[in-house]
């Protein structure tokens, strides 16, 4: 054999491996699939007083491209929308969507809550390993005092070590959800406190881009140093915007002038719209060949639901997707 002929041989045979390679990633599925957060139909714009069926929010979810959502307002949201184990299993089938994973929260802080957080919690991951999610979003309790916050986080990333071994048990990982509206968990310093005193072994991250945005965090330099602590995640761009006039929510509310939940909802963007580099959280989700759900959870539509996820998936599709898929 020529040189020629042995490098041709070993070009050809690179090329079956590579296909091989090709061939079975497609087969066990994209490393990424996408959601949305049912928390926009359930409260602060579209839902809360007068309830939207929920399968207009599954048809919604299908027609806008996405793979699946978050089930939020565990457990009230089971008996406010009377949502039966067969109802569920029914539609999700209809659309081949998926429950991705669970909002759950609790006074982690307070050790005499923790059984009921426990009883709670075990109900949860029965629910969410019926549906087949692997994740489970946990929220940080309302932050005291700011000279407490690091006693009461640190007794929370007490628990959050024991919560995490309880949803191992149902082959479920829990991680923290920074939230900037008066929650433990707000500023960067917080975020990485928490990440210190939990156990990666035990205890993961599951962070909110515009949260963490709207709390000043160094959203990309968080993800470079903490990608491999990410279980789940929430994109929803953001561009800062203050509320001057009063706004009149399509379920009845109104927002005051100048109220923090007005000038949140007005700073969130749907994805590309803001100033957050998805492209470089995506690089870093790429870097360690994340696995999982990511979801865009939308607080305020203005030109709605439907027509403001389907602009964020046209961002995924065109943008995010040819980064990492």
């Amino acid at each position: 054999m020529t040189r020629r002929d042995l490098l041709a041989a070993l070009g050809a045979k690179a090329a079956v491996l590579a296909s091989l390679r090709e061939q079975a990633a497609a087969a066990a599925g994209p490393n990424i699939q996408w959601a949305v957060s049912m928390f926009l139909w359930t409260s602060t714009q579209w839902g809360d007083s007068a309830p939207v069926p929920y399968t207009d929010m599954l048809d919604v979810i299908k027609d806008t491209g996405f793979d699946g959502f978050r089930f939020v307002g565990w457990p009230g949201s089971l008996e406010k929308y009377n949502l039966t184990l067969p109802f569920l299993d029914r539609e999700l089938s209809k659309g081949n969507l998926r429950i991705a994973t669970l909002s759950f929260n609790g006074e982690a802080h307070d050790p005499s809550k923790h059984a009921a957080i426990d009883k709670s919690a075990h109900a949860a991951c029965t629910f969410l390993k019926h549906f087949g999610a692997t994740e489970i979003v946990v929220f940080s309790p309302r932050r005291p005092n700011k000279v407490l916050v690091r006693e009461y986080l640190r007794i929370a990333c007490d628990y959050y070590n024991h919560l995490g071994d309880l949803c191992a048990e149902y082959g479920i990982r829990a991680g923290l959800h920074n939230h900037s509206q008066g929650q433990l968990v707000e500023s960067q310093d917080e975020v990485e406190l928490m990440l210190k005193l939990t156990d990666p072994k035990r205890f993961h991250w599951s962070p909110d881009t515009v949260h963490l945005y709207m709390a000043g965090c160094n959203i990309g330099e968080l993800f470079d140093k903490y990608a491999e602590r990410l279980i789940c995640m929430d994109f929803i761009d953001g561009k800062y915007e203050f509320q001057r006039q009063e706004m009149h929510l399509p379920n009845g509310k109104v927002e005051k002038p100048g109220s923090q939940n007005g000038t949140f909802m007005l700073s969130n963007r749907n994805l590309g719209e803001g100033e957050i580099d998805f492209e470089r959280l995506t690089r870093a989700l790429k870097r360690v060949r994340y696995k999982g759900w990511i979801v865009v959870d939308d607080h305020y539509t203005p030109a709605g639901p439907r027509e403001d996820f389907s602009r964020s998936m046209k961002y995924i599709r065109e943008k995010l997707q040819p980064i990492y898929s």
